[in-house]
């Protein structure tokens, strides 16, 4: 069985919920106090123990490609500030975490399963991770992306990361028919996208993690378009129907990049726990909640 070590990150959507800011800025630009979003996304899959990533964007998305080059004037600028500035220039060069880091473009916004055709390629007849661009999953001591590799490695089977979500939710989300196989980990054998009340399987939702085969490809090209879209849920559920996949109830603080609360949410929490601001922003944060 062959190890994961390839992730794509599908980040070419238009992020429409959290306009007029995305006219410029990519959602997954979007900074959680000091760090992009997409940022965090880099970080997991490297601690995962992923080497090479894809990261699909469109036209006018070309800033995330600037974030993770090297920036030689910023470097020098920061360097010429010796010690006070070392720990920037660390961070600066760190940014892209010792990972090689690829893009392509999805041209035509056709949906998620016509931007993952675009990684072909790259992955190859390898197993590989995906995550959506603007899902934000926080767990430092165990990376969601590991958790899925591990549950792959255990079954040979592709994974998809869940969690519970509540009954108004799933009718928006997609819903998982699941048997539990051990602790967190589940059998997957079907699943519906957008499901009608009487169709719910599970409260149980795909929320931006998955690991996938190669074998994706070759389901993506049967499956039909919806709303003039090819969904990577629609394959994925021609997967689960025949070779089964597993299902992984991950541990983690999931936020949703692309609405506005999440947004807010993420920097909330986040600015909580920094260690430069955390304690400042929580004595600011209880006499502001006075005054509501």
């Amino acid at each position: 069985m062959k190890s994961v070590k390839k992730a794509v990150i599908l980040a070419a959507g238009l992020g429409t919920r959290m306009l007029p800011a995305t006219k410029s800025v990519p959602k997954e630009l979007f900074p959680i106090v000091d760090k992009p979003a997409l940022q965090y996304i880099v970080e997991e899959l490297a601690n995962s123990g992923i080497d090479d990533i894809m990261i699909i964007i469109s036209r006018g998305k070309t800033l995330i490609e600037d974030h993770f080059d090297k920036s030689p004037e910023l470097e020098e600028r920061l360097e010429a500030g010796g010690e006070k500035k070392k720990h920037l220039l660390d961070l600066v060069k760190n940014i892209a975490c010792n990972v090689r880091l690829v893009y392509t473009r999805q041209r035509e916004m056709l949906g998620t399963g016509h931007a993952l055709l675009q990684a072909k390629a790259f992955t190859g007849d390898d197993p590989f991770v995906v995550c959506y661009g603007d899902d934000v999953i926080i767990n430092d001591e165990y990376p969601v992306a590991k958790q899925l590799i591990d549950a792959y490695e255990e079954t040979g089977k592709g994974v998809v990361g869940v969690q519970e979500v509540t009954p108004e939710q799933i009718l928006m989300y997609s819903t998982m028919k699941v048997d539990k196989i051990h602790d967190n980990v589940y059998s997957l054998t079907d699943m519906i996208e957008k499901p009608k009340p009487e169709q719910v399987f599970s409260l149980f939702s795909c929320l931006g993690r998955m690991i996938l085969p190669s074998k994706i490809y070759e389901i993506l090209k049967t499956v039909p378009f919806n709303n003039g879209e090819l969904m990577l849920t629609d394959a994925m559920k021609v997967l689960s129907n025949t070779d089964g996949m597993i299902a992984v109830d991950f541990i983690g603080k999931r936020y949703d990049m692309g609405n506005k609360l999440g947004v807010m949410k993420a920097q909330v929490e986040m600015a909580l726990k920094h260690p430069e601001i955390g304690e400042g922003f929580r004595e600011y944060l209880k006499d502001y909640c006075k005054t509501l």
